[in-house]
């Protein structure tokens, strides 16, 4: 199976993290949006997008990236996110970037998140939430979610 990661981390480097550890399950590449032109991922059996969450929306350069994929027949992907807060039911974060990835022709598998180091402004003053997150226990996490899509995940010849 041939998988790629396009990852967005820009704040303190935990949605990487956690990008690195499901890569080295996949034996996948974890690139930027800027280092991989949209039309490659036609390559590709399997394609994970993540990022850290941003007032409740994935990083804008995702969904640029994303917004700009060609039209594609049936492509396995996942979403994968870091936040400082857990995901709401009534408004799940990764819900836009799922149906955009299904408008693009992409089939999401499945979603992962965990809480992460979150310096937002209120939080700022305090040093931030969730110090030490992306943890142990949140990176072995991701490990079992990409083994779990990998044993899942059928091989397009």
């Amino acid at each position: 199976m041939k998988a790629i990661i396009v990852c967005v981390s820009a704040s303190h480097g935990n949605t990487r993290k956690v990008a690195d550890v499901m890569g080295q399950a996949l034996e996948a590449r974890v690139v930027d949006p800027e280092e991989i032109a949209p039309a490659d991922l036609a390559g590709y059996d399997l394609v994970g997008f993540g990022s850290g969450i941003f007032s409740l929306r994935f990083h804008p350069r995702l969904r640029r990236f994303v917004a700009s994929l060609p039209r594609t027949e049936r492509r396995a992907a996942f979403v994968f996110a870091t936040s400082g807060l857990p995901e709401l039911r009534f408004r799940p974060f990764t819900r836009p970037l799922v149906r955009l990835l299904g408008q693009k022709g992409y089939e999401v598998r499945d979603t992962f998140s965990c809480r992460s180091l979150d310096t937002w402004l209120p939080f700022k003053p305090v040093g931030g939430i969730n110090k030490g997150r992306p943890d142990a226990t949140d990176l072995a996490a991701a490990r079992t979610f990409a083994e779990g899509l990998r044993a899942r995940t059928r091989v397009v010849s």
